[in-house]
Protein backbone atom coordinates (compact mmCIF):
# COMPACT_ATOMS: atom_id res chain seq x y z
CA UNK A 1 0.00 0.00 0.00
CA UNK A 2 0.97 3.25 -1.12
CA UNK A 3 2.12 5.84 2.33
CA UNK A 4 -0.45 8.51 0.47
CA UNK A 5 -3.34 5.80 0.08
CA UNK A 6 -5.18 7.62 2.81
CA UNK A 7 -4.79 11.20 1.70
CA UNK A 8 -6.77 9.96 -1.54
CA UNK A 9 -9.50 8.46 0.41
CA UNK A 10 -11.74 11.14 0.73
CA UNK A 11 -10.42 14.11 -1.87
CA UNK A 12 -11.97 17.40 -1.95
CA UNK A 13 -10.30 19.21 -5.08
CA UNK A 14 -7.67 20.64 -6.02
CA UNK A 15 -4.79 21.29 -3.45
CA UNK A 16 -6.29 19.11 -0.42
CA UNK A 17 -3.84 17.15 1.28
CA UNK A 18 -2.81 15.01 -1.29
CA UNK A 19 0.74 15.00 -2.39
CA UNK A 20 2.22 17.24 -4.69
CA UNK A 21 5.79 16.82 -6.63
CA UNK A 22 7.79 18.67 -4.64
CA UNK A 23 6.28 16.99 -1.47
CA UNK A 24 7.47 13.28 -3.02
CA UNK A 25 11.00 15.06 -3.87
CA UNK A 26 11.14 15.53 -0.24
CA UNK A 27 9.27 12.77 1.11
CA UNK A 28 12.09 10.61 -0.93
CA UNK A 29 15.14 12.20 0.18
CA UNK A 30 15.61 13.52 -3.38
CA UNK A 31 16.46 16.94 -2.79
CA UNK A 32 20.26 17.63 -4.27
CA UNK A 33 19.97 13.48 -4.74
CA UNK A 34 20.02 12.73 -8.66
CA UNK A 35 23.61 15.04 -9.07
CA UNK A 36 25.50 14.27 -12.10
CA UNK A 37 22.73 12.27 -13.66
CA UNK A 38 20.85 13.38 -16.91
CA UNK A 39 17.13 13.72 -16.96
CA UNK A 40 14.76 14.01 -20.44
CA UNK A 41 11.72 15.45 -19.63
CA UNK A 42 8.99 16.13 -23.04
CA UNK A 43 6.56 18.72 -23.24
CA UNK A 44 7.82 21.09 -20.29
CA UNK A 45 5.94 24.57 -21.79
CA UNK A 46 2.71 24.26 -19.91
CA UNK A 47 0.46 22.06 -17.46
CA UNK A 48 1.79 19.25 -15.43
CA UNK A 49 5.28 19.53 -17.49
CA UNK A 50 6.38 22.84 -16.11
CA UNK A 51 6.00 20.97 -12.25
CA UNK A 52 7.49 17.98 -13.21
CA UNK A 53 10.41 19.53 -14.22
CA UNK A 54 10.38 22.12 -11.40
CA UNK A 55 10.28 18.98 -8.91
CA UNK A 56 13.04 17.17 -10.76
CA UNK A 57 15.07 20.27 -10.92
CA UNK A 58 15.59 20.26 -7.00
CA UNK A 59 17.02 16.44 -7.51
CA UNK A 60 20.12 18.69 -8.50
CA UNK A 61 20.27 16.67 -12.18
CA UNK A 62 21.23 18.16 -14.99
CA UNK A 63 17.83 18.69 -17.37
CA UNK A 64 16.89 18.11 -21.02
CA UNK A 65 13.95 19.43 -21.34
CA UNK A 66 11.76 19.44 -24.49
CA UNK A 67 9.05 21.36 -26.17
CA UNK A 68 7.99 22.54 -29.53
CA UNK A 69 7.90 26.34 -28.69
CA UNK A 70 11.68 26.80 -26.56
CA UNK A 71 10.94 30.47 -26.09
CA UNK A 72 7.58 29.68 -24.08
CA UNK A 73 9.19 27.18 -22.41
CA UNK A 74 11.87 29.13 -21.59
CA UNK A 75 8.98 31.84 -20.19
CA UNK A 76 6.93 28.79 -18.41
CA UNK A 77 10.61 28.01 -16.34
CA UNK A 78 11.30 31.36 -15.79
CA UNK A 79 10.80 31.25 -12.16
CA UNK A 80 13.78 28.51 -12.10
CA UNK A 81 15.63 27.62 -15.28
CA UNK A 82 19.29 27.30 -14.25
CA UNK A 83 21.04 27.39 -17.56
CA UNK A 84 24.07 26.56 -16.18
CA UNK A 85 22.18 22.41 -15.83
CA UNK A 86 19.18 22.63 -17.95
CA UNK A 87 19.06 22.67 -21.60
CA UNK A 88 15.74 23.59 -23.42
CA UNK A 89 15.71 21.17 -26.98
CA UNK A 90 12.96 22.15 -29.58
CA UNK A 91 11.14 19.11 -30.80
CA UNK A 92 8.17 18.41 -32.76
CA UNK A 93 6.69 15.16 -32.05
CA UNK A 94 4.16 15.49 -35.24
CA UNK A 95 7.82 15.12 -37.10
CA UNK A 96 9.62 12.10 -36.68
CA UNK A 97 13.00 13.72 -38.05
CA UNK A 98 12.61 16.55 -35.45
CA UNK A 99 12.57 13.56 -32.80
CA UNK A 100 15.57 12.32 -34.42
CA UNK A 101 17.29 15.99 -34.22
CA UNK A 102 16.45 16.08 -30.81
CA UNK A 103 17.98 13.18 -29.52
CA UNK A 104 20.92 13.93 -31.28
CA UNK A 105 21.31 17.35 -29.67
CA UNK A 106 20.82 15.43 -26.32
CA UNK A 107 23.41 13.04 -26.92
CA UNK A 108 25.89 15.75 -28.17
CA UNK A 109 25.97 16.77 -25.09
CA UNK A 110 25.70 13.38 -23.05
CA UNK A 111 26.06 9.66 -23.23
CA UNK A 112 24.09 8.89 -20.18
CA UNK A 113 20.82 9.25 -19.44
CA UNK A 114 19.76 8.01 -16.11
CA UNK A 115 15.59 9.14 -16.55
CA UNK A 116 13.33 10.10 -19.35
CA UNK A 117 10.05 11.24 -18.60
CA UNK A 118 7.51 10.57 -21.77
CA UNK A 119 5.19 13.50 -20.87
CA UNK A 120 3.99 15.27 -23.52
CA UNK A 121 0.76 14.62 -25.59
CA UNK A 122 -2.31 16.13 -27.32
CA UNK A 123 -6.25 15.15 -27.24
CA UNK A 124 -8.98 14.46 -28.63
CA UNK A 125 -8.19 16.50 -31.82
CA UNK A 126 -11.36 16.72 -33.57
CA UNK A 127 -11.37 15.57 -36.56
CA UNK A 128 -8.45 12.79 -38.47
CA UNK A 129 -5.45 14.49 -39.04
CA UNK A 130 -1.76 13.43 -39.75
CA UNK A 131 1.40 13.63 -38.38
CA UNK A 132 4.46 14.90 -41.06
CA UNK A 133 5.16 11.14 -41.64
CA UNK A 134 1.13 10.85 -42.52
CA UNK A 135 0.46 8.76 -38.77
CA UNK A 136 -2.83 9.50 -37.01
CA UNK A 137 -1.91 12.57 -35.19
CA UNK A 138 -2.76 11.31 -31.70
CA UNK A 139 -1.36 7.87 -32.09
CA UNK A 140 1.51 9.43 -33.93
CA UNK A 141 2.39 12.05 -31.06
CA UNK A 142 1.77 10.12 -28.32
CA UNK A 143 3.20 7.15 -29.09
CA UNK A 144 5.42 6.90 -31.76
CA UNK A 145 7.54 9.80 -31.13
CA UNK A 146 7.85 8.83 -27.76
CA UNK A 147 8.57 5.50 -28.99
CA UNK A 148 11.31 6.79 -31.24
CA UNK A 149 12.85 8.80 -28.73
CA UNK A 150 13.02 6.14 -25.99
CA UNK A 151 14.92 3.72 -29.02
CA UNK A 152 17.28 6.58 -29.86
CA UNK A 153 18.31 7.48 -25.98
CA UNK A 154 18.27 3.55 -25.38
CA UNK A 155 21.85 2.68 -25.40
CA UNK A 156 22.54 6.45 -23.34
CA UNK A 157 19.65 5.01 -20.48
CA UNK A 158 21.49 1.36 -20.46
CA UNK A 159 24.79 2.80 -20.55
CA UNK A 160 23.34 4.78 -17.17
CA UNK A 161 21.85 1.57 -15.28
CA UNK A 162 23.38 -0.22 -12.47
CA UNK A 163 21.99 -2.08 -9.74
CA UNK A 164 22.61 0.49 -7.37
CA UNK A 165 21.49 2.59 -9.64
CA UNK A 166 18.78 1.62 -12.20
CA UNK A 167 17.62 3.88 -15.05
CA UNK A 168 14.29 4.77 -15.46
CA UNK A 169 10.99 5.61 -17.95
CA UNK A 170 8.21 7.28 -17.15
CA UNK A 171 5.17 6.94 -19.53
CA UNK A 172 2.30 9.31 -19.07
CA UNK A 173 -1.13 7.34 -20.62
CA UNK A 174 -4.03 9.04 -19.09
CA UNK A 175 -7.38 6.68 -17.57
CA UNK A 176 -8.81 7.86 -21.64
CA UNK A 177 -6.78 4.50 -22.27
CA UNK A 178 -10.31 2.68 -20.76
CA UNK A 179 -11.87 4.41 -23.86
CA UNK A 180 -10.40 2.33 -26.11
CA UNK A 181 -7.85 -0.76 -26.82
CA UNK A 182 -5.39 -0.87 -29.75
CA UNK A 183 -6.74 -1.17 -33.16
CA UNK A 184 -5.35 -3.76 -35.73
CA UNK A 185 -1.96 -3.54 -37.08
CA UNK A 186 -3.58 -2.29 -40.76
CA UNK A 187 -6.22 0.33 -38.07
CA UNK A 188 -3.78 2.46 -36.59
CA UNK A 189 -4.98 5.28 -38.71
CA UNK A 190 -8.78 4.17 -38.62
CA UNK A 191 -7.93 3.29 -42.48
CA UNK A 192 -10.92 0.73 -41.91
CA UNK A 193 -13.72 2.37 -39.93
CA UNK A 194 -14.85 6.43 -39.12
CA UNK A 195 -12.24 8.24 -36.66
CA UNK A 196 -13.14 9.47 -33.45
CA UNK A 197 -11.51 11.74 -31.54
CA UNK A 198 -11.47 9.82 -27.64
CA UNK A 199 -11.20 6.57 -29.73
CA UNK A 200 -8.04 7.45 -31.19
CA UNK A 201 -7.55 9.36 -27.89
CA UNK A 202 -7.52 5.88 -26.08
CA UNK A 203 -5.82 3.93 -28.71
CA UNK A 204 -2.60 6.03 -28.18
CA UNK A 205 -3.29 5.70 -24.47
CA UNK A 206 -3.22 1.91 -24.23
CA UNK A 207 -0.20 2.37 -26.79
CA UNK A 208 1.43 4.25 -23.91
CA UNK A 209 0.89 1.57 -21.06
CA UNK A 210 2.04 -1.05 -23.86
CA UNK A 211 5.17 0.77 -24.56
CA UNK A 212 6.27 0.81 -20.67
CA UNK A 213 5.50 -2.75 -19.96
CA UNK A 214 8.05 -4.10 -23.41
CA UNK A 215 10.42 -1.89 -22.03
CA UNK A 216 10.27 -3.36 -18.59
CA UNK A 217 9.96 -6.81 -19.81
CA UNK A 218 12.91 -6.41 -22.65
CA UNK A 219 15.06 -4.38 -19.98
CA UNK A 220 14.11 -5.07 -17.04
CA UNK A 221 16.64 -7.30 -16.11
CA UNK A 222 19.31 -4.91 -17.06
CA UNK A 223 18.62 -2.53 -14.85
CA UNK A 224 16.37 -0.19 -16.48
CA UNK A 225 12.54 0.00 -15.65
CA UNK A 226 9.45 1.90 -16.77
CA UNK A 227 6.57 2.08 -15.54
CA UNK A 228 3.19 4.08 -16.87
CA UNK A 229 0.76 6.57 -15.12
CA UNK A 230 -2.26 8.38 -15.18
CA UNK A 231 -1.48 11.58 -13.35
CA UNK A 232 -5.17 12.73 -12.52
CA UNK A 233 -7.87 14.90 -13.78
CA UNK A 234 -6.04 18.30 -14.12
CA UNK A 235 -7.33 21.31 -15.64
CA UNK A 236 -4.79 22.24 -18.07
CA UNK A 237 -3.92 23.31 -22.13
CA UNK A 238 -4.35 19.57 -22.86
CA UNK A 239 -8.31 20.15 -23.29
CA UNK A 240 -8.09 22.77 -25.56
CA UNK A 241 -9.26 20.59 -28.34
CA UNK A 242 -12.69 20.27 -26.83
CA UNK A 243 -15.81 21.67 -26.95
CA UNK A 244 -16.60 24.26 -24.25
CA UNK A 245 -19.41 22.51 -22.85
CA UNK A 246 -17.33 19.18 -22.52
CA UNK A 247 -17.51 18.81 -19.01
CA UNK A 248 -21.26 19.80 -18.80
CA UNK A 249 -22.75 17.92 -16.13
CA UNK A 250 -19.65 16.47 -14.50
CA UNK A 251 -19.69 18.72 -11.49
CA UNK A 252 -19.39 15.41 -9.37
CA UNK A 253 -16.24 14.99 -10.40
CA UNK A 254 -14.23 18.19 -8.82
CA UNK A 255 -13.22 16.64 -5.43
CA UNK A 256 -11.11 13.91 -7.45
CA UNK A 257 -9.51 16.82 -9.74
CA UNK A 258 -6.10 18.05 -8.69
CA UNK A 259 -3.98 21.18 -9.05
CA UNK A 260 -0.96 20.89 -12.07
CA UNK A 261 1.18 20.38 -8.63
CA UNK A 262 -0.48 17.11 -7.67
CA UNK A 263 -1.34 16.03 -11.10
CA UNK A 264 2.75 15.72 -11.33
CA UNK A 265 2.89 13.75 -8.15
CA UNK A 266 2.28 10.30 -9.97
CA UNK A 267 5.13 11.00 -12.03
CA UNK A 268 7.78 12.18 -9.59
CA UNK A 269 6.84 9.25 -7.12
CA UNK A 270 7.34 6.81 -10.86
CA UNK A 271 10.50 8.87 -11.49
CA UNK A 272 12.39 8.74 -7.77
CA UNK A 273 10.87 6.40 -5.62
CA UNK A 274 12.49 4.22 -3.59
CA UNK A 275 9.80 1.60 -4.47
CA UNK A 276 10.18 1.73 -8.12
CA UNK A 277 13.82 1.66 -8.16
CA UNK A 278 14.47 -1.59 -9.23
CA UNK A 279 10.60 -2.57 -10.99
CA UNK A 280 8.43 -1.58 -13.20
CA UNK A 281 5.53 -2.51 -15.36
CA UNK A 282 2.90 -1.17 -13.67
CA UNK A 283 0.20 1.59 -14.46
CA UNK A 284 0.24 3.58 -11.88
CA UNK A 285 -2.73 6.01 -10.61
CA UNK A 286 -3.05 8.13 -7.43
CA UNK A 287 0.88 7.67 -6.17
CA UNK A 288 -0.19 3.87 -6.31
CA UNK A 289 -0.72 0.48 -8.49
CA UNK A 290 -4.02 1.01 -10.40
CA UNK A 291 -6.83 -1.35 -9.49
CA UNK A 292 -8.63 -3.25 -12.25
CA UNK A 293 -11.40 -1.14 -13.72
CA UNK A 294 -15.25 -1.61 -13.19
CA UNK A 295 -18.31 -1.11 -14.80
CA UNK A 296 -19.34 1.31 -12.09
CA UNK A 297 -17.08 3.80 -12.88
CA UNK A 298 -17.00 6.40 -16.31
CA UNK A 299 -14.20 4.80 -18.51
CA UNK A 300 -12.86 8.73 -18.90
CA UNK A 301 -12.49 9.21 -15.75
CA UNK A 302 -11.53 5.66 -13.69
CA UNK A 303 -9.02 5.39 -11.66
CA UNK A 304 -8.69 1.96 -12.84
CA UNK A 305 -7.21 -0.05 -16.06
CA UNK A 306 -8.55 -1.98 -18.88
CA UNK A 307 -8.39 -5.34 -18.74
CA UNK A 308 -6.39 -5.25 -22.14
CA UNK A 309 -3.89 -3.24 -20.59
CA UNK A 310 -1.71 -5.83 -19.71
CA UNK A 311 -1.83 -8.49 -22.86
CA UNK A 312 1.24 -9.25 -23.77
CA UNK A 313 0.66 -9.94 -27.25
CA UNK A 314 -0.43 -6.90 -28.24
CA UNK A 315 1.96 -4.96 -26.40
CA UNK A 316 5.05 -6.95 -28.51
CA UNK A 317 2.90 -6.80 -31.70
CA UNK A 318 2.89 -2.80 -31.36
CA UNK A 319 6.52 -2.71 -30.10
CA UNK A 320 7.48 -4.99 -33.72
CA UNK A 321 5.16 -2.33 -35.74
CA UNK A 322 6.27 0.79 -33.95
CA UNK A 323 9.90 -0.36 -35.12
CA UNK A 324 8.68 -0.77 -38.70
CA UNK A 325 6.54 2.69 -38.35
CA UNK A 326 9.70 4.72 -37.06
CA UNK A 327 12.07 3.18 -40.28
CA UNK A 328 13.62 0.87 -37.33
CA UNK A 329 12.41 -2.53 -38.61
CA UNK A 330 15.15 -5.09 -38.41
CA UNK A 331 18.08 -2.97 -36.02
CA UNK A 332 16.79 -4.44 -32.75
Amino acid sequence: MSPYSEAHVNPNGPGDSRPTAMQIIRDEGMIDGLKGQAIVITGISSGIGIETARALAATGANLFLTARNVSKARSALADFYDPQRMDIVEIDQADLSSVRQAASAILAKTSKVHLLVNNAGIMAIPDLRFTSDGHELQFGTNHLAHFLLFKLLEPALLAAASETLPSRVVVLSSSGHNIHGLNGRDNYNFQQNDYDPFTAYGQSKTANIYMSNEIERRFGSRHLHSTSIHPGIISTGLAQHMPPDAFKGMEHLYPVMKSVEQGAATTVLAAVGRCWKHQGGKYLVDCDVAPPHTDKDDAFTSPGYAQYAYDEGKATRLWEDSLALVGLSGKE
